[in-house]
């Protein structure tokens, strides 16, 4: 039971964090976009900062069994990969140049 409310909580919270938050922070009227990229970008570093570093708390003083504390450790490690993919991305060290080059020559041998 505790292993099923750790993925269900862990879930909620990716949810929450990948199509909630953007969803929210994004105010558009029309064509125009009113929103602030910067704050949307704190609140998602903030987001899966936080959500990582309860994980790594739960596993490390709130549960006792072992298969739910590897269970945490695999969600903080989940959200601290995401958390350092998504500080690339803000800094430009990840683009997807390579998807758009690739799709072109598909395209064009194909």
């Amino acid at each position: 039971m505790q292993r099923i409310l750790i993925i269900i909580a862990n879930c909620v919270l990716l949810a929450f964090l990948l199509i909630g938050l953007p969803a929210a922070t994004r105010e558009q009227w029309g064509n125009l976009q009113f929103s602030s990229a910067p704050t949307g970008r704190l609140l998602m570093f903030w987001g899966l900062g936080i959500a990582a570093a309860v994980n790594i708390f739960v596993a490390l003083f709130l549960i006792k069994v072992r298969k739910s504390k590897i269970l945490c450790w695999e969600w903080a490690a989940v959200f601290g990969g995401l958390l350092l993919v998504f500080y690339a991305f803000t800094l430009g060290k990840l683009n997807f140049h390579w998807l758009r080059h690739a799709l072109e020559w598909l395209q064009k041998h194909f």
